[in-house]
């Protein structure tokens, strides 16, 4: 075979088990209890590694809010000087089975769902979506994002476990492919996903053994954040796009992150290895009294989705989301549109209506990115880039191309 040949083959080998997999909600944990390698002095972060250092402002700010959090600091000052000690190990969610949004901030005592690809037997795990406005996500960490965080560890958690174990495991793959056909695209547009999952979950809800009041706060704090999807359809593109990689020969991304200082992407054939590049700044519509100058650069794990062939490239299924991150109905329908020229193949359950259920473009190579010089879409959120103001607006933005050229250049160097 020549080498084309081998590449061609492998690709639809990882094509093959992206389609096949079978993403499921199978109960909820605690961090420490479920994620692998988790200790109390383990901060997951998004993105690519990075150091504490080299961490953007608001993700500096979710670590300092998880460590007041976990009772490890009581201020923020002595948390930043615990964070600066060499004390504190910080990993990539990526390399846990995990995925974070924004700054991705996980820590030990932190209640997250459980999903695991019925396929492949792997599992992958992401925190309760915190809702909006100051949230640790965005790097905030004031006394009443820490007071948030401590009743979805002692409230909402225990009484969202019991829910999710009456009801029993959740197909997300259905599900998701489900709200495309609603007017969501599983990134930025969720609000078909959670209405979707409350409908689901409420009769559990009411069966459970917390009180009427408990039950109703559970319920409109599910309600009032039309994200609380997002946190599930995250963990259901890692488990599906984890088993994808280590295939020898294969082109195909399985990881795109960004961690606020760097982007970095993840190759099928070449292993575990980040090509990493400057993470760009958001090109999008502002809230009130923001601007482009307000903006971090690029943070979050949730272009998974993207990378799973949601998100952004399914932007045709939901118009409405740019009135959330600009230009028209019709630039959604392109950007889904160009994604088909540097994938290698198409959805099977998550479809497009207005490309009459055109499958979404699956599978991206990076030797066509690089032919094509056309670069993955992702539709985002933008966090403000001092810790502690939260989100300024929300956009689209690119994976720096430099990324898919490190990884081109280091596939020759092993293949060729």
């Amino acid at each position: 075979m020549t080498l084309g040949q081998k590449i061609d083959a492998a690709n639809q080998v990882v094509l093959e088990r992206i389609l096949n997999a079978q993403p499921t909600l199978v109960g909820m944990g605690t961090a420490g209890e479920t994620i692998p390698g988790m200790t109390k002095t383990t901060i997951l972060h998004a993105g690519p590694p990075v150091t504490w250092e080299r961490m953007c402002p608001p993700q500096k700010g979710a670590v300092i809010g998880g460590l007041i959090y976990e009772g490890l600091a009581e201020t923020p000052e002595e948390a930043d000087a615990l964070a600066a000690s060499g004390k504190i190990t910080f990993s990539p969610c990526h390399h846990h089975d995990a995925v974070g949004p924004m700054a991705g901030i996980v820590t030990y005592s932190m209640p997250v769902w459980i999903v695991q690809n019925k396929t492949a037997g792997n599992y992958a795990y992401a925190t309760i979506n915190e809702g909006l406005g100051k949230v640790l996500r965005f790097g905030a960490y004031q006394a009443e994002v820490i007071d948030r965080l401590r009743w979805i560890q002692h409230e909402l958690y225990p009484l969202l476990k019991e829910a999710v174990q009456i009801h029993g495991e959740i197909d997300l793959k259905t599900m998701i492919a489900q709200v495309l056909q609603m007017g969501d695209e599983g990134h930025n547009r969720n609000k078909a996903g959670t209405s979707l999952l409350i409908r689901l979950l409420a009769p559990a809800i009411v069966r459970t053994g917390f009180t009427e009041a408990q039950k109703v706060k559970a319920l409109k704090f599910l309600d009032s954040n039309d994200h609380t999807f997002l946190n599930l359809t995250m963990p259901a593109c890692k488990c599906t796009l984890d088993p994808a990689g280590g295939v020898e020969y294969s082109t195909i991304v399985f990881t795109m992150a960004r961690n606020g200082t760097d982007f970095g992407i993840r190759v099928s054939g070449l292993g575990d290895r980040w090509f990493t590049a400057p993470a760009e700044v958001i090109d999008g519509l502002y809230f009130p009294g923001f601007t482009k100058a307000d903006a971090n650069p690029d943070v979050g794990d949730s272009c998974i989705t993207e990378t799973a062939g949601i998100g952004g490239f399914c932007m045709g299924a939901a118009p409405a989301i740019v009135q959330f991150v600009g230009g028209t109905p019709a630039d959604a329908l392109h950007y889904s549109m160009q994604m088909y020229e540097i994938t290698v193949g198409e959805g099977n359950s998550y479809k497009i209506p207005p490309l009459d259920f055109r499958g979404s473009a699956t599978g991206i190579d990076i030797r066509k990115v690089i032919e094509t010089g056309i670069r993955p879409v992702i539709n985002t959120g933008i966090a403000a880039c001092k810790a502690g103001v939260g989100q300024v607006g929300a956009g689209i933005v690119h994976p720096p191309l430099r990324c898919f050229e490190q990884a081109l250049e280091a596939f020759a160097e092993q293949y060729a």
